[in-house]
């Protein structure tokens, strides 16, 4: 059956069903399921960084719990209490609708039905001609890219002074955003809708060249060093595509909609991390749901699977690659498999599980972006991941895979990031509690302490001395309205223009929920994302001192900085 074809009768039953079990309550189970709740509970509800929500897993609870887990949440998990936006009546639906939900379809991936959805945009040889420098910046290199999920934008940054140049549409919750390390004036992003975008930053305004539809629901994208591919990770269909990286065009797709679990079961599976590496001529995809992790040569011909390593973990997501200098730089593909709270080390070189570095019962690691740094006081590399349930950054060495260190933090986090020009390594607190989550904990790389905290309040923000609970810094936080602009035509795309004025002060600010820091390119500042303030906030790297915010934004999450990102294998 074609994807299409799929698609609408994947949307029509969803329709039915909802209509079936609304009872007293009007709310779209089936949207707000695809919108607020597959990424953690995946497409066919099977779970992954959130709980197994198919019926059979859902009567062995209580309708009770259920609706006390909706409505309030679940401390030390990423489950959060939905009280705001849902009544009892809505928690009960949903409850009805998850109950009965049958999984009536199952994607499969299918090369024509990408191929047909392979869309150019823009002339690219007639803009690299044209512009052969970067037309809005003094090199591309200073153009740091963001997310801002809930308005399906990429944003395109100048990070040597904060300026927005430009935000395009770019399909429903765009989740990550990459370059070509070979030509780095070519950038890409992925949705959660499964949109694959191609842009051209040295143009003005960063045109996008072209796009395809890769699957129904997509996460992971990695570029190869030698800049000719780009492959995309999906959730559904499961899967993934490799696409050429000046054209966009499919080459080939990688079908994961039968493989064996690591219970022994055959089924489906999602594809998570995916990284490219210097090391080789290598791609690694990580199976979520089977546990495996492929090993894709496109130095030959088909761009066979040469390596297929099993029973890494149940669950896994997210993953970073070593920075040992020397013949071993990138050869490690650290995966975090959450159902069985480890990160799996794969070895390109021997095509073989290394080893497994166990983070701590219901830890979840989620390392984000990774963190990898050679400490001189040990003598040694050391990685790092943040733990989602709990407030712990794990530190290991490499090749050892010793656990060196656990960092006591405020609360859960997803990303811990660091650079060359940043003595920390600095984590989020994004899942702790309300009170909790506003922080960033910088963690000294060679005394593996918490050196430095991060703190915006309501009103102001703080830069507090760790060990002394010294304020060393205070500023204005206050919170602005966003200005509400039109989005406008820009040559065949739709783009949001930038408001070139603040709004008024908010007369009851919410509590800033921080994430994702990521150093710019040039080195001096570091960018952390607040989710609920709709802002970007922008850090000294070597102090932690605030410089100023980029406002009026939508749910900033994702930060990726071009010339920082060319010097980490995997990113």
């Amino acid at each position: 059956m074609k994807l299409n074809r799929l698609l609408s009768l994947a949307a029509a039953t969803s329709l039915a069903a909802t209509m079936a079990m609304a009872g007293t309550s009007t709310m779209d189970f089936a949207q707000k399921f695809e919108k607020e709740c597959q990424g953690c509970h995946g497409p066919i509800h099977q779970g992954g960084v959130g709980s197994d929500l198919r019926p059979k897993a859902l009567k062995k609870k209580s309708r009770e719990f259920l609706a006390e887990t909706i409505m309030n949440g679940r401390e030390n998990t990423a489950m959060p209490a939905w009280n705001t936006t849902f009544s009892a009546d809505d928690a009960a639906g949903m409850i009805d609708w998850l109950m009965d939900w049958k999984n009536t379809v199952e994607l499969t991936l299918d090369f024509d039905e990408v191929h047909k959805s392979w869309t150019k945009l823009a002339d690219r040889e007639a803009l690299a001609k044209k512009y052969p420098k970067s037309a809005d910046t003094k090199s591309v290199l200073d153009i740091t890219f963001a997310t801002e999920r809930d308005a399906s934008l990429v944003d395109f940054i100048d990070s040597t002074t904060g300026k927005v140049l430009s935000r395009h549409k770019a399909g429903f919750a765009v989740h990550v955003t990459v370059t070509n390390k070979h030509d780095p004036r070519y950038a890409y992003s992925i949705s959660r809708s499964g949109k694959l975008t191609m842009f051209d930053i040295a143009a003005p305004g960063q045109p996008a060249l072209a796009s395809v539809q890769v699957g129904q629901e997509s996460r992971g994208l990695a570029v190869s060093p030698d800049g000719k591919y780009i492959l995309a990770g999906n959730y559904n269909p499961g899967g993934a595509v490799l696409c050429d990286a000046h054209t966009l065009e499919p080459l080939k797709v990688y079908d994961t909609s039968r493989v064996i679990d690591p219970d022994g079961q055959i089924g489906p599976s999602r594809v998570a991390g995916i990284a490219d590496t210097p090391y080789g001529p290598y791609f690694a995809m990580a199976l979520k749901d089977a546990g495996h992790t492929y090993i894709i040569d496109y130095s030959k011909e088909g761009f066979p699977i040469v390596g297929d390593i099993p029973n890494i973990g149940k669950i896994l997501h997210d993953c970073f690659l070593n920075e040992n200098e020397g013949e071993d730089f990138g050869r490690y593909f650290m995966i975090a498999s959450q159902g069985s709270d480890l990160m799996g080390i794969v070895d390109f070189k021997t095509k073989a599980l290394a080893a497994k570095v166990h983070t701590g019962p219901k830890s979840k690691p989620h390392p984000g972006q990774g963190s990898s740094w050679f400490n001189k006081k040990m003598g040694k590399q050391l990685n790092a991941t943040n733990s989602m349930n709990f407030g712990s950054v794990v530190i290991w060495e490499s090749p050892g895979w010793n656990i060196v260190k656990k960092v006591k933090t405020s609360g859960g986090g997803l990303f811990v990031g660091t650079g060359e020009d940043t003595p920390w390594i600095w984590s989020d607190c994004v899942l702790g509690k309300p009170d909790k989550y506003n922080e960033v904990h910088l963690i000294n790389k060679e005394t593996l302490e918490t050196d430095r905290i991060i703190k915006v309040g309501k009103t102001k923000g703080q830069l507090i001395d760790a060990k002394t609970g010294k304020v060393l810094q205070e500023w204005d936080a206050t919170q602005h309205a966003k200005v509400a602009v039109n989005e406008k035509a820009f040559g065949k795309e739709k783009i949001l223009p930038m408001p070139d004025k603040l709004g008024a002060a908010v007369k009851d600010p919410v509590q800033p929920r921080l994430l994702h820091a990521e150093p710019a390119n040039h080195g001096k500042w570091t960018m952390i994302s607040e989710w609920t303030t709709g802002r970007i906030g922008i850090y000294e790297s070597e102090t932690g001192k605030f410089v100023k915010y980029i406002e009026n934004l939508t749910t900033p999450t994702f930060t990726y900085s071009v010339e920082h990102r060319q010097h980490i294998p995997g990113a």
